[in-house]
């Protein structure tokens, strides 16, 4: 066996192995491929960084580009307020409402972003509906991934597409995946919104601990934060009086925050650390109520009668308490509330946090935050606008607004990204030209500027295809792919043509299940051509079925990163996306192995 085939079967076997795991992150993987295959000789340097130069990935670039446009100029946000609107107060509309608006953003837009575009508008229209959000959020995630399935704007329809030019076979243009990709949409919308829903729980795992007869929605409740919290009177002679927030030690010394302060029968909830405080002051406090008496000294404070606490409480005319979480590119990732300087930054009070299906009340400032944690805040209703137009953090909360008005340069971003898809249709052979053509029209015409346009692309999808894609070249250069091909053909080619894809569509779907929709792209690919050219099949209807099971990824939450977002605040465990997830992937493959036939061909 010849010495680059057998390397290059080791650098495969360890970068699948290292995406199963998580060791490292997946785009560092996928720039070790690369390393990896121009050091041994496999490739030479021009081949192993030639992912950097394709068409693919210069596309991805640009639709991130693009939909930030969309993003930053509200068009997406009213598109998806104007499809929940539809959804009224039904359950089953708004699932369906929900499924559609997501599904129909995916199809222009990266399915994340399209996710977290809609996250906010659902979460208001669930509140106003009196349905629990975990009825709504899963089969958002899914209907973004579904709608991905139905346009070559999806990262790994993107890579399918490079591998086939790579092998000198047209490739697939901007609408050859709607014949195929909307009867998935109709099928997984109606499985989900009929069937697949009533298997997800009636409500999260922190709804399901709070007090039976507390308020639906309640965000207190909700978060067990009236377990947490509890009233203190300032006694005369006391080492408080007088000082201010900033020198009470309260939070050092007691493991205490003060959330609000009852003075003279009114309460203040607008407090700040130069805020002083005075004999008689009720405290309203958030911790260990028995652990602060342990550790309190004379003269005692006066620990009042336990009260029911509801969201109100801590609320008023300026002064609001709302839920957040932490968005796909977040700079805050990875760091703690105090590193992040979260506070001065916006201007609110973190209560309480919502990582791996736990709550966590003390010590927040050390916290680590990560991906779809969930957040408890409290603070001025001026500072919400500046949550909302921060990238790092998204806000679940919808205002109902009354009319949908595009601005002046959302009717622009609207035009330009219009005539791109326009042209990217009409011209299937220069889309990566094209797109980013219109990318660098929004910046020309200061739609967005530079800088906002470098920060919004999606880098470790662009350094994982870069990195994946070279593999592809290794498998057919060291006729890795033909052995392999030799063998599925040999073990299925005498069972017929359907038999045959519907193995290789299998196997991709389990691949995609272990490693990155984009990576299976790059590795099945070159496969797939080969068993083609083999069996004399359509290759652009073997790899049409690679690209739908690609994209399969709805049993697990590790599948794609969508499911992820959706997984902290919709309260879901791993048996929730497995119930849900496992039937619809079946339906959805019998779906392919149905119309890819009678649309494509074999």
């Amino acid at each position: 066996m010849d010495n680059s085939l057998i390397i290059t079967c080791i650098i495969l076997g360890a970068a699948i192995l290292l995406f199963f795991t998580g060791k490292l992150p997946s785009d560092l993987v996928a720039l070790l491929v690369v390393v990896a295959l121009g050091l041994t000789g496999v490739l030479t340097t021009q081949e192993a960084f030639s992912g950097f130069s394709r068409s693919a990935v210069i596309t991805i670039i640009a639709i991130f580009v693009l939909t930030e446009a969309l993003q930053r100029t509200g068009v997406t946000d009213q598109v998806g307020k104007i499809l929940l609107r539809v959804g009224g107060r039904s359950e089953l509309h708004l699932v369906v409402a929900v499924m559609v608006a997501g599904a129909f953003l995916s199809l222009f837009m990266n399915n994340i972003a399209a996710a977290a575009v809609l996250l906010p508008a659902a979460s208001g229209a669930a509140k106003r509906a009196n349905v629990n959000t975990s009825r709504l959020l899963m089969p958002l995630a899914f209907s973004t991934i579904l709608g991905g399935m139905a346009t070559l704007f999806t990262t790994s329809n993107i890579v399918v597409n490079s591998v086939l030019r790579d092998n000198q076979i047209d490739g697939f243009g901007v609408l050859d995946f709607l014949p195929v990709g909307i009867p998935l949409v109709i099928a997984g919308v109606a499985y989900v919104a009929f069937v697949g829903a009533r298997s997800l729980p009636g409500d999260s795992p922190l709804e399901r601990t709070q007090a039976p007869d507390a308020a639906p929605n309640d965000l207190i409740a909700t978060y067990h934060l009236d377990q947490k919290l509890f009233r203190a009177r300032v006694p005369r002679n006391s080492f408080l009086i007088g000082k201010p927030l900033s020198e009470s030690t309260l939070r050092e010394d007691f493991d205490v925050s003060i959330l609000a302060i009852e003075r003279k029968g009114r309460k203040m909830l607008d407090i700040s650390p130069q805020t002083e405080l005075k004999q008689g002051d009720v405290l309203v406090l958030e911790g260990d109520e028995e652990d602060f008496k342990r550790r309190d000294v004379e003269p005692y404070m006066e620990l009042l009668p336990a009260s029911e606490w509801h969201e109100a409480d801590l609320e008023s005319r300026s002064i609001e308490v709302v839920e957040a979480m932490l968005s796909p590119r977040s700079q805050l990732i990875g760091k703690d509330l105090r590193d992040a300087h979260f506070r001065e930054k916006y201007g609110m009070s973190v209560l309480a946090i919502w990582h791996a299906g736990e709550e966590i009340f003390t010590d927040l400032a050390e916290v680590q935050l990560h991906f779809g944690d969930a957040l408890l805040l409290q603070g001025p209703r001026e500072k919400l606008a500046v949550i909302k137009d921060d990238p790092d953090i998204i806000l679940l909360m919808d205002e109902d607004e009354s009319d949908v008005a595009v601005p002046e340069k959302g009717r622009a971003a609207l035009m330009i990204f219009a005539s791109t898809l326009l042209f990217a249709g009409i011209f299937p052979n220069l889309v990566g030209q094209i797109m980013l053509g219109g990318a660098l029209v929004m910046v020309l015409v200061r739609i967005i500027t530079t800088e906002q346009a470098y920060s919004a692309v999606g880098w470790k999808s662009v350094f994982l295809v870069a990195g994946m894609l070279p593999m592809g070249i290794a498998l057919t250069k060291t006729n890795a792919a033909s052995y392999a091909a030799v063998g599925i053909f040999n073990a299925m080619g005498h069972y017929g043509a359907l038999p045959l894809v519907a193995a290789i569509f299998v196997g991709t779907v389990l691949l995609t299940q272990m490693v990155n929709g984009a990576v299976a792209a790059a590795i099945v690919g070159p496969v797939a051509i080969s068993i083609a050219t083999q069996a004399g099949l359509n290759p652009r209807s073997v790899m049409m079925a690679v690209a739908m099971a690609t994209s399969m990824a709805f049993i697990t939450p590790l599948g794609h990163a969508v499911n992820v977002l959706v997984m902290s605040p919709g309260g879901y465990s791993f048996k929730d996306y497995v119930k849900v997830g496992l039937p619809l992937t079946v339906i959805l493959s019998a779906v392919v192995l149905f119309v890819l036939p009678l649309v494509w061909g074999l």
